[in-house]
């Protein structure tokens, strides 16, 4: 197990009489990272993270959380942890500070902490207002916003997200996604969030793992999955300044070696679309130059992850031969 990861499996496996949920996973997210665990609904995403909360026990292989092995030590992992469940409970009758104050308590922290505390999370989800009505009169996304505010209480150094937006309206997911940005950026959490939101994993995560029929099939920045399909196509947008419009652009970006399609942006003056087999922005930028076209942007744009994580589904079911 490496000393640098805050959360490592290896060969993790669970199975559930005939069924294999997870397949000798290996995975390791370093300290202060965001990673994503994506995949459909019974990937194995959440068996997984009940095995690295020590919830349930691993039918081979091992976990380590911050050092510790949650199959041996799950209290300590549980102190230094935050989870957020997919469906999160808590006392219906009790408000939503209460059932803050509550957790706080779990957490042996002093009472004027935990108040100060508590009033600051009750606003970063925004349930100020609500934070006294009793939490059987919350919505879903309300739940799911005390849930985050919840694991926060006790300043975990893990944070770990199951699904933490279903059920939040667009507004509040904007929201969410910033808090889950702060907790790596500011307070040095590292954050596992698992969903099978595609956009909102792209959004906020450094890397993403891809998670099919129990195994994790790839692992790295949607950058780094994206150039691993070399067959796929490759997006160059061009800006060039107003004074270069005079200049046959598109004969001379179509006479480049792989060049599918050249589009002018008519919305945009100045703004051009290159779809090519491979990476030719220094080609293009070559090319620009020699024409006396000043440049204003060069860029590859970056697949989506919905595209990629499709590619990555295929190439498994084929793999397996169903």
């Amino acid at each position: 197990m490496s000393v640098e990861a805050a959360v490592e499996a290896r060969g993790l496996t669970k199975r559930y009489g005939d069924t294999l949920a997870v397949d000798r996973l290996d995975l390791a997210i370093r300290a202060g990272e965001i990673f994503g665990l994506l995949g459909p609904n019974g990937a194995g995403k959440t068996t997984t993270i009940l095995m690295l909360l020590g919830l349930t026990e691993p039918t081979a292989g091992q976990a380590r959380v911050l050092g510790m092995d949650p199959a041996r030590r799950p209290l300590e992992v549980k102190r230094r942890v935050g989870y957020v469940p997919d469906d999160v409970g808590f006392y219906g009758p009790l408000t939503g500070r209460e059932n803050l104050r509550y957790t706080a308590r779990l957490n042996r922290l002093p009472p004027a902490e935990a108040e100060e505390r508590i009033g600051r999370l009750l606003a970063e989800v925004g349930l100020a207002e609500a934070a006294d009505r009793r939490v059987e009169t919350y919505s879903r996304g309300m739940r799911q916003r005390l849930g985050i505010a919840d694991a926060l209480v006790k300043e975990p150094e893990v944070a770990i997200l199951d699904e933490p937006t279903v059920g939040i309206d667009p507004e509040g997911v904007t929201d969410i996604l910033a808090l889950i940005r702060s907790l790596a950026r500011d307070r040095g959490a590292t954050v596992l969030l698992s969903s099978h939101l595609l956009h909102q994993v792209q959004s906020i995560c450094d890397r993403v793992g891809i998670f099919i029929g129990g195994r994790l099939i790839a692992v790295g920045p949607v950058h780094e999955l994206a150039e691993r399909f070399e067959a796929g196509p490759v997006t160059i947008e061009v800006g060039v300044a107003a004074d270069g419009e005079g200049v046959d652009l598109r004969q001379r970006l179509r006479d480049l070696g792989g060049v599918r399609e050249v589009v002018r942006d008519e919305r945009e003056p100045g703004r051009w679309r290159l779809v090519a087999d491979r990476d030719l922005r220094p080609a293009v930028a070559e090319t620009l130059v020699r024409a006396g076209v000043p440049v204003r942007y060069l860029h590859r744009r970056e697949e989506e992850l919905d595209e990629l994580y499709r590619r990555y589904h295929r190439k498994a079911v084929g793999d397996d031969g169903r």
